[in-house]
């Protein structure tokens, strides 16, 4: 499928000013009470200040094992700033975002309506509730609802599209965002957010960490570090118990290296980095998540509700095809559909006053024959004209058929054609006598079949949702590849599939713009509100696209499960990690009480100092070699969660094995090169 992502500027990796700031935050990040919230690099922390004193202790006391002390001490310390460091980074990255959500907010005036009277306020004045009005070139100053008037507004500083849109009161494109610029026109707009409390103040502090939670999936997998970390302490204990009753004892200096390295420090460090980045990818796409949450379960996500037009179709309908009725021409169906749509202000109404003019001149001189339209409306599905005593009008088959004495068999049979064929029927009537057939055309995207196939490959069943008769419906899904449909789809109905869903056991993702969306946006798992949409769309969701892209939510599934594929990639090379550092530090502890243990020394490291040393620089710089991973992400690949298993259990599995015979061994040579071995 075509990508139609538009993305902010990406920000450089290693950009020089994040990378300062960064350093300067991970020595801030010291403090223990930041590092309580990270159960094992709190661990580290502990262990650098015992190691600090007993360093300290040896150099006054003349030790032999001072300067091994002392290396061990500021390894240990590297460890937990480069822990922190990563922390800095991913929230340096995502205040750059914030940073370009807050040029969005400029100081400006408001023009704040008492009854009849206006006067000038600042925008930090305003409260929920106030009436404002925004005029040609007036930035507005709040969040809010149109409640009078009509607008072109431009929300290039928030969306980077340069192209002005409609904003209006009394419908799905009412909300409004402070920040954005009125071209034309005016509007009266009601303040629904307190000064702090608006759209992008929120968006800021999420952004940049201060208001993040962590996820469910975050505080198990915490708890599971924990819980091993604690393992891990009291197997300590019981070798130094081994040792002691051996005859011999180990330095505590040796025990806490020995711990950091058995530990996984490498997810520990990294594993805060890794949520805020997820978060710092959907910014990238200009989708903005309310909570971290919301990103994780976009990965866990396995139905996916799609609007049919803009997502699954090209999006609006075009008039193709003129079916006239026995007995009537072409030119006289052309011009009566033409006369039935001249009110029709919807995309498929312009199309067909397009089309009918191939057959027919446009009709002048409207008002002298005392022409009275009927709009189109969605509680009649017909528009139409009145022309004196003849009246004409075009819309939903059964809504005309409603309308005539009887539907003609050739009007039936080609009804049930283009609907079987994908399109959708329209029927014209005129004085109870049906007219004929027009043919509106829905395209379907091209390549979204492919998208679909890898969709279901990953386990993710997709249900087309369009407000067409079964029959277009079936037809469109036939082609488009989903799985299911729902047809006729009232809100109602939507939030009744969704509950249905939800009772099977699957995640449940949506789009949705209008009031009426609200609460099924509410109910879904992940709920993509478009920031076109009315401010209720926006609050009940927990996501919000700042393109108004309904296809966008297939990206943003893809970004949650980047996210959880790189926590799982990183966990399995943290743990296999673990496993290959036994074979480098225990027979170095071990192996002047029990020589027959320098059989495991299968790295054959020069000494038992420069195992442990060798270890505890590996362990560190590990964390500082999986930053990059951590902040953009693992590959994301459309497989099943066996595939995706398979590979990163021999990727990440056997890679974070290897690797550390390699790392240690190569720092042990270079230890022994500069004599410290």
């Amino acid at each position: 499928m075509e990508q139609t992502l538009k993305r902010h500027k990406v920000t450089p990796l290693w950009q020089g000013a994040i990378v300062k700031t960064a350093l300067v935050e991970s020595l801030k990040k010291l403090d223990p009470r930041h590092l309580a919230k990270n159960p094992v690099m709190f661990v580290v922390e502990v262990g650098s200040v015992v190691t600090t004193c007993f360093w300290i202790q040896g150099l006054r006391g003349g030790s032999a094992d001072a300067g091994f002390a002392g290396h061990i001490t500021l390894w240990l310390w590297f460890t937990v700033l480069f822990a922190n460091f990563a922390e800095a980074m991913a929230e340096g990255r995502g205040k750059a975002q914030a940073e370009t959500l807050r040029s969005t907010k400029t100081k400006t005036l408001a023009k704040r309506l008492r009854g009849e009277a206006r006067e000038l306020v600042g925008a930090g004045e305003l409260r929920k509730g106030d009436v404002v009005l925004a005029e040609a070139g007036d930035v507005i100053p709040a969040d809010g609802e149109v409640v009078e008037g009509i607008a072109s507004v431009d929300e290039s500083a928030v969306t980077g599209e340069s192209a002005p849109v409609i904003r209006e009161s009394g419908g799905d494109r009412s909300s409004v965002t402070g920040g954005t610029k009125v071209n034309s026109d005016w509007i009266k707009i009601r303040v629904t957010a307190n000064p702090g409390e608006g759209f992008l103040d929120k968006m800021i502090a999420l952004v940049e960490g201060a208001s993040r939670q962590k996820t469910p999936n975050e505080i198990a997998l915490n708890i599971l570090l924990a819980g091993l970390t604690l393992i891990f302490m009291v197997v300590l204990m019981s070798l130094q118990a081994f040792a002691i009753y051996s005859g011999g004892a180990v330095s505590v200096v040796t025990l806490v290296a020995l711990l950091v390295c058995l530990i996984p420090t490498t997810i520990g460090g990294l594993l805060s980095a890794i949520g805020i980045a997820g978060i710092d990818r959907l910014m990238q796409c200009n989708v903005l998540a309310m909570s971290g949450r919301a990103v994780e379960a976009a990965g866990d996500v396995d139905c996916l509700l799609l609007d049919k037009t803009g997502t699954i179709t090209l999006g609006n309908r075009m008039a193709t095809e003129f079916i006239p009725a026995p007995g009537v021409s072409l030119e006289d169906l052309a011009l009566d559909a033409q006369l039935a749509s001249l009110s029709d202000e919807t995309p498929e109404g312009r199309s067909i006053v397009v089309l009918a003019k191939q057959f027919v001149p446009k009709p002048t001189g409207i008002h002298e024959k005392g022409m009275i339209f009927v709009p189109f409306t969605a509680q009649t599905r017909l528009s139409g004209v009145d022309i004196g005593p003849v009246s004409i009008r075009k819309g939903a088959v059964d809504a005309v058929a409603r309308l005539v004495d009887r539907m003609p068999a050739t009007l039936t049979q080609a009804v049930e054609r283009i609907a079987k064929a994908g399109g959708t029927p329209l029927a014209v009537a005129r004085d109870g006598q049906a007219r004929g057939v027009i043919y509106l055309k829905d395209v379907v995207k091209g390549g979204i079949r492919q998208r679909f196939e890898q969709l279901r490959a990953m386990g993710i069943r997709t249900v087309m949702i369009t407000g067409d008769n079964p029959l277009t419906a079936a037809a469109i899904a036939a082609e488009s590849g989903v799985d299911d449909f729902l047809a006729q789809a009232t809100p109602e109905k939507k939030l009744s599939l969704i509950r249905l869903e939800q009772a099977k056991g699957r995640l449940v993702a949506m789009v949705g713009d209008g009031t009426n969306d609200a609460p099924s946006l509410a109910q879904a798992d992940v709920g993509v509100a478009m920031n076109s949409g009315t401010m209720a769309a926006k609050e009940a969701g927990n996501m919000v696209d700042l393109d108004s892209n309904p296809t966008k939510l297939i990206e943003i599934v893809e970004v949650g499960k980047q996210l959880l594929m790189t926590r799982g990639a990183l966990t399995t090379f943290s743990v296999a990690n673990d496993v290959s550092k036994y074979f480098a530090i225990i027979p170095a502890m071990f192996m002047g009480l029990f020589p027959e243990m320098s059989a495991l020394n299968v790295m054959r490291l020069h000494s038992p100092h420069s195992a442990i040393l060798a270890s505890v620089i590996f362990n560190a710089l590990i964390i500082v070699a999986l930053i990059p991973l951590a902040l953009r992400g693992v590959k994301y690949r459309p497989w099943g969660a066996h595939a995706v298993l398979r590979y990163n259990s021999l990727v990440y599995g056997v890679g974070g094995l290897i690797a550390p015979f390699i790392g240690i061994k190569l720092i042990d040579m270079g230890l022994v090169a500069v004599g410290l071995g």
